[in-house]
C-alpha cells in the first residue's frame, strides 16, 4: 500500500478499476478520523457538463507513476452514493457508502464521523 503522506500526489490522476478500466480522476482522499489512514478517495466521473463524486474505498489500492489502481469493478464504483462536485460527504450519506462496498460502519465512541477529508 502507499504511504498516507504521499497519497495526495495522485489526485487528478486516473483511477482504474480491477480490470484497469478507467473509471475516472481522483479528485480528493477522505480519510478514517480513528486511525488517520486514507480510507476513500473521491473520483470525479461523468460527461462534460454533467460530472459527479463517486467515492471508492482505498483498501488494496496500488499506484503507479500515472494512475490510481483500485480492487473494485467500475460498474459499482459508478454505482456507488453521488454527491455534487461542488458537494460534500454528508452525516446521512457516509454509511449509505461503506453498506454500498458491504463494509461495516461504525461511529466514533462520541459518535463522531468516520471520515474526514484533508
Amino acid at each position: 500500500m502507499f504511504e498516507a503522506a504521499n497519497i495526495r500526489d495522485w489526485i487528478g490522476l486516473p483511477v482504474v478499476d480491477e480490470s484497469d478500466d478507467k473509471v475516472g480522476n481522483l479528485e480528493s482522499i477522505y480519510y478514517d478520523t480513528a486511525t488517520s489512514e486514507p480510507a476513500f478517495g473521491s473520483v470525479t466521473t461523468g460527461v462534460m457538463g454533467f460530472t459527479k463524486l463517486v467515492f471508492v474505498p482505498l483498501v488494496g489500492a496500488t499506484v503507479t507513476p500515472k494512475h490510481l489502481s483500485v480492487t473494485f469493478g467500475k460498474k459499482l464504483i459508478k454505482d456507488a452514493p453521488t454527491i455534487a462536485t461542488d458537494g460534500e460527504l454528508t452525516a446521512e450519506l457516509e454509511p449509505e457508502v461503506f453498506a454500498h462496498y458491504g463494509m461495516e460502519y461504525r461511529t466514533g465512541s462520541g459518535g463522531e464521523r468516520r471520515l474526514g477529508r484533508r
